[in-house]
């Protein structure tokens, strides 16, 4: 089988093709009959089906004017990978939609179709809501994906959509409020993490200049932090959220999500105070969003850069428990955060 004229056959989306465009497919030099032969192999293989009210040519090893181009009998390209994967990807991924689409749609896909076969077989679908940031990061480590890079696209053309239980509206949001703080002129809000970290943070909050002291829960507080204004039932004016999260490529796009929804600060002071200490392992398996991991960089000093991409980029990390509670509250307390 001539693997050239199968991949012109691939390109063409139309469902016919002439004779003579069928030559213009082969190289030039290629005699009546080796062509002719070509043209029966395609045929038998059910590649081409002839067109029989458009006659044929009358040579003496006749072919049809016109014939109809069969795509999904194509043994190569994309379709043999389609084909192939049919039998080795999650069963809950369907393929069919990518039968009537080109190859280019289907070579864009491919790397998210992997790492989504690879969290269905690692997880299955998820018993538990999550939000839009969270379950992107989860599926192809990328916070971003469906909603900015058209993942949602894919996932309802591969009918996982319904099934991943995404939130579409935010949950109220867990806070704890310093009611002397709500007079100020500017109001600062301290989001973190994880639940051990809040309730370390609790009894330091009416020593603090800051307004709130949020309970981030995960990845949650990338959609409910919308709700903080309106929770709080005090006219908008001059505020600061800082963010203190595990320093770790899911703790750093969990902040990066966060910004996008609402213009957030890493808690550089919280931070700052873990570089000091031992790194821990055990996440080496986490994905790294570049993009995330570049601008969180930003806050820190050169020094402190080099140090935070050398314990990601060695497959370690600093959870929030790293500080005390009371080393905590002395740097909240101690910390300039204007």
């Amino acid at each position: 089988m001539d693997t050239l004229l199968l991949t012109a056959l691939q390109d063409i989306k139309r469902k016919q093709i002439s004779l003579g465009e069928l030559e213009g497919l082969v190289a030039g030099e290629t005699p009546y009959d080796e062509f002719a032969g070509l043209i029966g192999d395609l045929v038998d293989q059910g590649i081409l089906v002839a067109v029989k009210s458009h006659g044929c040519n009358g040579k003496p090893i006749p072919l049809a004017n016109t014939y109809r181009i069969v795509h999904s009998k194509i043994p190569a390209g994309h379709l043999t990978e389609i084909e192939r994967l049919h039998f080795t990807l999650h069963p809950l991924i369907k393929l069919e939609p990518y039968y009537r689409l080109g190859s280019a749609e289907w070579e864009h896909d491919l790397p998210y179709l992997l790492k989504i076969d690879q969290y269905l077989h690692k997880r299955g679908l998820p018993a538990e809501e999550a939000t839009v940031p969270e379950r992107s990061y989860l599926l192809v480590g990328d916070e971003k994906w469906i909603d900015e890079k058209g993942g949602k696209k894919l996932l309802e053309r591969i009918g996982l959509w319904p099934g991943l239980k995404i939130i579409s509206l935010p949950d109220p949001l867990m806070l704890a409020v310093n009611p002397p703080i709500i007079g100020k002129e500017r109001h600062l809000h301290l989001a973190v993490e994880n639940k051990t970290t809040f309730h370390a943070l609790l009894d330091h909050l009416p020593n603090t200049e800051f307004l709130s002291l949020i309970y981030g829960a995960g990845w949650k507080i990338s959609a409910d932090i919308l709700m903080l204004d309106k929770q709080l039932g005090i006219p908008p004016r001059d505020s600061a959220v800082y963010y203190f999260g595990d320093l770790d490529y899911e703790g750093i796009s969990i902040w990066h999500a966060l910004n996008s929804r609402r213009p957030s600060i890493p808690a550089v002071p919280f931070y700052s105070a873990l570089l000091t200490k031992p790194a821990a392992r055990g996440k080496e398996t986490q994905a790294c969003n570049e993009e995330a991991v570049g601008d969180f960089l930003t806050y820190f000093t050169a020094a402190e850069q080099e140090k935070i991409l050398d314990i990601l980029g060695t497959g370690r990390y600093y959870p929030q428990e790293g500080l005390s509670s009371s080393a905590l509250g002395d740097i909240w307390r101690n910390s300039s955060w204007k």
